[in-house]
């Protein structure tokens, strides 16, 4: 009788990793699509429930600070558990926010099913999913894998945005919601059928082969504790930057550009253009980024795109012509997840590759710490001052501040001490 990971050997022209980049790909992509929800609903929500943006806001800072800690959680996980359970365990949660959310007419039940629910559910089926499985199928193209990854976020978040404008304008937001529900619940199958853990649950070696030099396998097979990694500077400036890079893209742009546009005269389905365009660059920006990640200085290419960002943002508040709307879209799109694979790869050199779940979850909880803080200052301080002018200016400077932090990052190993075997 022929073993399952022999008849797949046979069948399939090309590695299983890539089948489980693909479930995983798809995975990222719907559960970033469903977190640009709230740009789409303030405006109905405001209007059918006399909510302020600020109180509505705070409903979107609590759920990204819950997809941060989403992302720790995630590490732990998947470290003990493998990616397969913690994605079909994320989508349920998602799945079950979303059909509570629907029927919602109190603000504390929008708090608690966007803010915590789907906060929590979105937050372990993100970036550090997407850096385990590369780490563990890959011992080549990782940074491009990850950069696919990352990819799958900007598609998700940009690209579908226009799809849900469109189907609020035309079905409303309720029914909206519904649609999103039904393809999150629809997901779970593929995953339960297609989604491995490791190559050796395939019987199959990693792409790119096994590892065989001494210091290679001592990179993969030991780690860093999570006490002694905040023990160490790069730790925190791979936490701040990454902090910055949170405040700069999903707190501040993924959830009050839409309505920053439109009340600089922008049409919606002008500003939705733009932002499909956004993703569309931001899916290039990213790929070139994991393959760049892979040949030249990671702290360098931080510094470019943390630069390149802030003055982007510092431009934004002056920009009143949809032509300029568009360039800002290609500008900053080239670089809103860019800094993603290079953190991923000076997270595993700095602190080895065996710890790299838990320590990029971390890391990455600092980025949507960051994205919340924005999220609801945005929502404040435009509510006081009747525009999101300043809350762009102090990102831009934000973002020069990341962009010098990041060429003082190390690339030393930390001295390796062993991890347990995990799933």
């Amino acid at each position: 009788m022929v073993s399952q990971p022999e008849t797949s050997r046979r069948i399939l022209p090309f590695h299983y990793a890539w089948v489980v980049v693909a479930v995983t790909f798809l995975t990222l992509l719907i559960a970033s699509a469903t977190r640009t929800i709230p740009s789409v609903v303030i405006v109905p929500l405001e209007t059918e429930f006399r909510w302020d943006r600020s109180s509505i806001s705070f409903a979107i800072a609590i759920s990204l600070f819950a997809y941060g800690f989403g992302g720790p959680i995630a590490g732990s996980l998947v470290d003990r558990f493998g990616p397969r359970r913690v994605m079909v365990a994320g989508l349920a949660l998602i799945a079950f926010g979303l059909y509570m959310l629907q029927s919602i007419t109190e603000l504390w039940q929008l708090h608690l099913y966007w803010g915590l629910v789907i906060g929590v559910g979105t937050g372990v089926i993100a970036n550090v999913l997407g850096a385990t499985v590369a780490a563990r199928w890959f011992n080549k193209y990782r940074g491009l894998v990850v950069g696919v990854m990352g990819a799958a976020g900007a598609a998700g978040q940009l690209i579908f945005l226009p799809l849900l404008i469109s189907l609020n304008t035309d079905i409303g937001w309720r029914s909206m919601i519904v649609v999103v529900t039904i393809i999150v619940a629809v997901l779970i199958v593929p995953v339960l059928l297609f989604m491995r853990n490791r190559p050796r649950d395939m019987g199959l070696p990693p792409v790119g082969g096994e590892i065989t030099s001494a210091a290679a396998i001592a990179q993969e097979q030991h780690g860093t504790s999570m006490r002694d990694a905040i023990r160490t500077r790069d730790f925190w400036l791979l936490a701040i930057s990454f902090f910055v890079c949170g405040y700069t893209t999903n707190g501040l742009i993924g959830t009050h550009l839409l309505p920053h546009a439109v009340e600089h005269g922008f049409v919606e389905v002008e500003t939705a253009g733009a932002l499909g365009l956004m993703g569309l660059m931001n899916i290039f920006g990213t790929l070139a980024s994991g393959w760049l990640s892979d040949r030249y200085d990671n702290r360098k290419l931080l510094a470019t795109y943390y630069g390149l960002r802030a003055l982007s943002l510092l431009a934004l508040p002056f920009i009143i012509e949809y032509r300029g709307l568009l360039i800002f879209a290609v500008v900053y799109g080239l670089d809103w997840i860019a800094t993603v694979p290079p953190t991923v790869n000076l997270t595993a050199q700095r602190f080895g590759r065996a710890s790299l779940g838990t320590i990029y979850g971390w890391i990455f909880c600092s980025h949507m710490i960051g994205a919340g803080i924005a999220a609801q200052a945005g929502g404040f301080f435009h509510d006081k001052l009747g525009d999101y002018h300043l809350i762009f200016i102090s990102a831009a400077l934000l973002g020069f501040i990341a962009s010098m932090l990041s060429m003082r990052i190390s690339t030393r190993k930390a001295k390796p001490a062993p991890v347990a075997a995990t799933t």
